[in-house]
């Protein structure tokens, strides 16, 4: 089967190795003369980014490069971009990188023409009808990790320094109109990398097919999301070369994004609040904290995930689907507990309290407040499932 096509699916989207090579092409599409590449100073470091440069250089395109974006996105870094965007004289967005960049880059074309502040238009009721649609500039999002799927996303995950929680600004038109998914730019990236990513992928799959409500087409993407997890994720972390493995993690990436406009659940609850107080990696944290979850949530999703089991050939029970999780992580080398993240008992309550005020705890199967998540963060510090 090809690796390469065309489709509309949540939007415009360009798949296949090498068709970053159309990127000046997309951009004249959406009538951008002189974009912003929005990036963090990782990719920055990389050769793709003088070879991305060239082709627009090539093509008659002037663009500029903001690089200040942090691994959880801060509200400053997104005020940031949008003053380069101004200063440049700047007429469109490309997110270039992984989620944090490609968040930031979706921000920064967001608030490119607003009035408001950016937490002015956090996804809490109707805010997001606050955002003059016609200020979001045109962007194209081209990730260069297979994780978060932030390219088919409308949202943007960002922290507010004010009190360290992450918050969602969100806005239909933050989706971006034109996406280039080219597999072979996630060649270089490293094992560990390659493995909390492809497991955030997961998470991605694996909470929205799990959360309730009534959406079958998400159901769907998500349990062909969750096979193809487990038909490349280990192929992409052992041989980073294999670029079958790397489109297909690419692919299960942007399905995790587009399913869970469902919902999320208690993995996602969790990993905002300990990823904007210890600044740790987001995907790993969803890594470590998904087999106590799904422990948890076992009576709600078992016969779910025995069904999903059956579909992606590694059993028939819920014990199957827990046993994979649990191998899939020792397989890519994944750390059982919290403790190597660097979360203690005296983190616990503080945690708890912010993971029952995160949106996406609305969306796990079992309802969990506070005290639930003591449980939970106690067993996945303790390594007790």
């Amino acid at each position: 089967m090809s690796h390469t096509g065309n489709f509309n699916y949540p939007t415009s989207v360009r798949f296949g190795a090498g068709r970053v090579s159309e990127l000046a092409q997309a951009c004249k599409e959406l009538g951008i003369t002189n974009p912003l590449i929005v990036t963090d100073p990782g990719v920055a470091n990389l050769p793709m980014l003088g070879d991305i440069l060239a082709q627009l250089g090539d093509a008659g395109l002037t663009a500029g490069v903001f690089q200040g974006v942090r691994g959880n996105p801060t509200g400053e870094n997104v005020e940031d971009g949008v003053q380069a965007y101004a200063h440049g004289g700047h007429d469109g967005v490309v997110g270039l990188g992984g989620g944090s960049p490609l968040d930031v880059a979706k921000a920064v074309a967001l608030m490119a023409g607003q009035s408001g502040g950016l937490f002015d238009y956090e996804d809490i009721g109707d805010n997001w009808t606050r955002v003059d649609p016609a200020g979001i500039a045109p962007h194209i999002a081209v990730p260069t990790t297979s994780g978060t799927g932030s390219e088919v996303g409308r949202a943007s995950v960002i922290t507010d320094s004010a009190d360290h929680t992450k918050k969602i600004i969100f806005h239909p038109g933050m989706l971006p109109p034109k996406v280039i998914c080219d597999p072979a730019l996630t060649l270089g990236l490293p094992k560990h990398l390659t493995a909390a990513c492809g497991m955030d992928a997961l998470s991605h799959n694996l909470e929205a097919y799990c959360a309730p409500g009534f959406h079958p087409m998400a159901d769907g993407i998500a349990v062909e999301g969750m096979a193809l997890v487990n038909q490349s994720l280990r192929d992409a972390v052992s041989n980073g070369a294999d670029i079958a493995a790397r489109s297909d993690m690419m692919a299960a990436s942007m399905m995790g994004a587009t399913a869970f406009q469902k919902g999320l659940g208690a993995m996602h609850a969790m990993a905002h609040p300990i990823g904007a107080t210890l600044d740790a990696h987001h995907g790993l944290l969803n890594a470590i904290l998904m087999p106590y979850v799904l422990a948890f949530n076992e009576r709600a999703v078992s016969e779910r995930l025995g069904r999903a089991a059956a579909y992606m050939g590694i059993g028939s029970t819920f014990t199957d689907y827990l046993n994979w999780v649990l191998s899939l992580r020792e397989d890519v080398e994944i750390p059982h507990t919290l403790e190597a993240v660097g979360v203690t008992r005296e983190h616990i309550q503080s945690l708890a309290f912010a993971a029952s005020q995160d949106a996406a705890a609305g969306g796990n199967p079992i309802k969990v407040g506070a005290p639930e998540f003591e449980e939970l963060l106690t067993n996945a510090l303790l390594g007790r499932l």
